[in-house]
């Protein structure tokens, strides 16, 4: 029996060395089939070895270095200028009968925009008519003062009070008249209508009634009239690009809308305040517009800043590629910069 149990040992720690031996050389081979290849080096090349077909195709040229001032290039929008921009204010009350222009319409100067129906015109002209009523009053109490002073029957002190009544008189109907001129009537024509006359020529960028809507507080400006002839571009530029941009200077404007037009601006105002979110300055350039800006449109200034900067420019030309030869002018050691 003792026999027996000492066979069995010996056969299973033979069994144990063998599978060792074994995984270690599994592990081993797998090892050696995941390193990377062997790195093979290459000896340097000779560039005057190389050949090509057509080497007149290829010219040798001389790189040119040539100064330019650095650009800055930023994004804005159109903006109606606000020195041309005028609201129309209504100075009297109501309701609006009658609209006859719309936001975007081009308008001239004294054209009927509304017709409101106002009481406060209609008080008006009633002011009015009182006060030339008290005046012809005045005045026929004034031609009978003097007739009665001239034949002694009034004292001087009677004439001066008929006098004067007569003067706050015509003070009175100029007053009234100017009120009712000032509300929009006409003291020729009495009516409880108002007509809202157009103060300037221009287009309509903001409107704030509609029909049968109510004008409800004095100097309400149902609309407002922009003259577009000039517009401005209002542009963000970062605070470490600020130095670059000065007052009076040139910039060039192109609009997204527009890509091949460019356009010619001065730099009216930069402004004194940052934007908190983007660290930015809000930079204005005054551009007359041709006819095709339009408000809120995008756009992209350029300005020349003041420090020059070299860049490196080769000569080319397209007539080497197309004709199969030397280009004359490359030739002659002049630059044909494309």
């Amino acid at each position: 029996m003792k026999r027996d149990g000492v066979g069995v040992l010996v056969f299973v720690t033979m069994v144990v060395v063998w599978a060792g031996a074994t995984g270690c050389k599994e592990k081993q081979a797998d090892a050696a089939s995941e390193a990377p290849p062997p790195a093979k080096v290459v000896g340097d090349v000779d560039v005057a070895n190389w050949a090509v077909e057509h080497p007149e195709r290829y010219p040798l040229t001389t790189a040119q270095e040539y100064e330019v001032a650095s650009k800055l290039t930023v994004t804005g929008t159109v903006n109606p200028d606000i020195a041309r921009t005028v609201p129309v204010i209504s100075l009297a009350t109501g309701r609006v009968v009658e609209i006859n222009a719309r936001l975007g319409d081009e308008v001239r100067k004294g054209q009927v925009l509304l017709r409101i129906r106002s009481d406060d015109i209609s008080g008006a002209f009633a002011t009015y008519k009182s006060a030339v009523a008290d005046e012809v009053l005045a005045h026929a109490q004034w031609d009978r003062a003097q007739e009665l002073y001239q034949h002694g029957a009034i004292a001087l002190n009677d004439l001066q009070i008929a006098q004067d009544t007569e003067d706050k008189a015509k003070i009175a109907v100029d007053v009234a008249a100017e009120h009712l001129k000032l509300l929009g009537g006409n003291v020729d024509h009495p009516s409880g209508i108002v007509d809202l006359l157009a103060p300037v020529s221009g287009v309509i960028t903001d409107q704030q009634v509609t029909n049968a809507a109510g004008v409800q507080s004095l100097g309400a400006n149902p609309f407002t009239i922009s003259d577009l002839s000039y517009v401005w571009i209002v542009c963000d530029v970062y605070e470490n690009d600020i130095p670059s941009v000065k007052l009076g200077e040139t910039a060039e404007i192109r609009l997204n809308a527009f890509p091949d037009t460019v356009l010619k601006g001065a730099i009216s105002n930069i402004g004194p305040v940052l934007d908190p979110n983007i660290r930015s300055a809000k930079v204005r350039i005054e551009v007359r517009n041709p006819g095709a800006l339009r408000v809120g449109m995008f756009a992209t200034a350029t300005f020349e800043g003041l420090k020059k900067e070299m860049h490196t420019a080769v000569p080319f030309c397209t007539c080497t590629i197309a004709t199969g030869s030397m280009c004359p002018r490359l030739e002659t050691g002049s630059s044909a910069l494309k």
